[in-house]
């Protein structure tokens, strides 16, 4: 029996053995694998990135050579550490550093030593790299930018992190990748696809030829073109427009819901993130704190909209049926409700009916309709939830659904909002709480790209398109139907006309009436948004931001547009100019008031700016 015993447990362990031995010879491939890695250099040829136009064709960006040198740790030999450092201008502990990181990565695979060598450099160093062993030249394509503006627009590319490379396994270390703007939201289009060969290696680890004949490689593939839907002339006239001033400026057009313009002030050359100099660029832009560069203030900038606000307010109220456009309130300087409570206004005639009402920017008008508008319900949380579902009709409170890869959504508040901020059962809360919200300047937020986006949606007497940078990929259109289809609003469109009327009055004898465009037909509204912050723990007031929201022409408008300019005092000093410059220029092609143009253009708000505090708040909202 014990004899039996010993022979099976020979016997089963022979089978053991030889099953092992079949598994790892025919179905196992992780040695052969290895086999291969070690007998082969991988070697990647990278693609050129798509070209992109603007609107009418104009080349935005395009590639330039660039060469990076590369390190494959293993196989680096004993080298004259002095002499490479000399070549590549850095110094022996900062080559040691790269060295070092560069073999913690992987000993097998390659990592970036100096990136974006110039012309003149890889001319150079090309005649010595036989003396480096392990070391060789990668070239790549950096970007070349036709234009010094729209920098927030086309974004930038730059070296891949450890988390691009945990996130996307296309991407190996030193591969560069879009970030911000276009290049990041459009990476995939824009940046083509690697080709690849494989070299066969002898024993002594030295290139001997193609591995089997190059049957493996691939050839790269260039990224697609892309046309985005920016008017780089009028890009550029609003930065020009915006210099020295902080804010943000979109403009779209309203048929297709193509942003024309999107400009955040202050911004910076978009070469300045091209080369060996972009990473000492970049954080100087990162960490200037007061300015903030990299900021896009007309997508992430969340201000109080201010009295454009008043043109929904109108239109939630004509929907609501709580008034009607000949309808005529009282304004003496302002509107009194409860004990204390007291809303200011300018100085202008009284009684007023709708359309004069948003001529002439009356606060008491907008907010008797306002308190209208809630109070037809049987309970201020109602009221407030039915005004906030118009309002998220125009796209605010949320994110538009941009093609863009930042944003805010901004704040429209609801019952659950005020319950909390009132402690809701504990203390009741009415209408007139929220009484602020009618001018805006209550807790609404809004972006200026939602501000233009409503004004579109105004023009179109009820629709819009979400707003979007695409406009084709290689010559063909855009099919995604969320830019394509039609968003419609809660309001009616007839409810529409009146507010348009009044819209096109604050140009005839309203806030705006010095700023008329001779021969076209204006609507827009001026707005003085009250600015807060903290200081030393105290909410504290400053120089209130200028606002201005516009479309033209009345009738098929071609733009519309909102610009915000932060600390402007009010909306017609310095954002009503400007938009009656953008919208000359877009629908003619000339400036005919220069002198506006050069109240603009040298008018500086820096010294508004440098300011802890200031002066006296200008208290009139309109």
């Amino acid at each position: 029996m014990r004899k039996l015993l010993l022979f099976s447990i020979i016997i089963i362990t022979g089978f053991v053995f030889l099953g092992r031995l079949f598994y790892l010879q025919i179905f196992d491939d992780s040695f052969q694998a290895l086999s291969a890695n070690n007998a082969l250099k991988v070697v990647y040829d990278y693609p050129q990135r798509g070209y992109i136009f603007d609107r009418d064709g104009k080349l935005l960006v395009a590639n330039q050579p660039s060469y990076d040198v590369m390190v494959i740790p293993r196989n680096v030999k004993p080298f004259d550490t002095l002499e490479l450092c000399n070549i590549l201008s850095i110094t022996k502990d900062q080559l040691e550093e790269r060295l070092t990181k560069a073999k913690i990565w992987s000993p097998r695979l390659s990592s970036v030593v100096v990136p974006q060598l110039t012309k003149k450099e890889y001319a150079f160093l090309q005649e010595k790299m036989r003396k480096f062993t392990g070391f060789y030249i990668q070239k790549r394509s950096l970007r070349d930018y036709k234009i010094d503006d729209a920098a927030n627009v086309l974004g930038y590319i730059a070296e891949v992190n450890n988390g691009d490379i945990k996130k996307n396994p296309y991407y190996q270390s030193g591969d560069l990748i879009g970030k911000q703007g276009v290049e990041e939201q459009y990476e995939e289009i824009l940046r083509g696809k690697k080709g690849v060969k494989y070299i066969q290696k002898d024993r002594f680890n030295r290139d001997i030829g193609p591995y089997k004949e190059g049957v493996y490689d691939t050839l790269p593939v260039k990224g697609k073109d892309l046309t985005i839907t920016i008017d780089s002339k009028l890009q550029d006239y609003a930065e020009q427009l915006m210099v020295n001033k902080r804010g943000g400026i979109v403009a779209i057009e309203p048929s297709t819901g193509e942003i024309l313009a999107l400009v955040t002030a202050p911004n910076y050359d978009p070469s300045m993130l091209v080369g060996r100099k972009r990473s000492r660029n970049y954080t100087k832009l990162y960490y200037d704190s007061i300015s903030k560069p990299l900021f896009d203030r007309g997508l992430q900038g969340e201000y109080p909209p201010g009295s454009p606000f008043k043109a929904l307010t109108a239109l939630i109220g004509l929907e609501e049926n709580v008034v009607d456009t000949k309808e005529r309130f009282s304004c003496h300087m302002g509107y009194s409700y409860g004990k204390r409570g007291h809303m200011g206004c300018h100085s202008h005639a009284s009684p007023l009916s709708m359309i004069p009402g948003i001529a002439n920017s009356c606060n008491a008008y907008f907010a008797n309709v306002y308190r209208r508008t809630i109070e037809k319900y049987d309970t201020p949380q109602e009221g407030i939830d039915r005004w906030k579902k118009h309002l998220s009709s125009f796209g605010l409170g949320n994110y538009l659904g941009t093609d863009l890869p930042i944003g805010k959504k901004g704040l429209v508040p609801d019952s659950d909002f005020y319950n909390r901020a009132y402690r809701y059962p504990t203390y009741k809360w009415y209408a007139t709480a929220t009484l602020s919200n009618a001018i805006g300047q209550g807790e609404v937020l809004m972006s200026p790209i939602q501000l233009a986006n409503m004004m579109a949606a105004i023009a179109n007497r009820g629709w819009f398109y979400t707003p979007h940078i695409l406009k084709e990929v290689n010559g063909k259109p855009i099919e995604d139907s969320n830019y394509t289809e039609k968003k419609y609003t809660t309001v009616s469109p007839e409810n529409f006309e009146p507010v348009i009327e009044g819209l096109h009055d604050v140009y005839n004898y309203g806030t705006a009436n010095f700023l008329k465009v001779p021969g076209i037909e204006i609507c827009g509204k001026t707005g003085t948004a009250e600015n807060f912050t903290k200081i030393d723990g105290k909410k504290t007031q400053l120089t209130d931001h200028s606002v201005f929201i516009a479309f033209a022409p009345k009738e098929n408008p071609k733009i519309a547009l909102a610009i915000l300019v932060e600390n402007g005092y009010w909306g017609a000093r310095y954002a009503g100019r400007i938009a009656s410059l953008l919208i000359e220029k877009y629908l003619k092609g000339e400036i005919t008031r220069t002198d506006l143009e050069k109240w603009v253009l040298e008018n500086s708000l820096q010294d508004e700016y440098a300011k802890p505090v200031s002066g006296e708040p200008f208290k009139i909202n309109q």
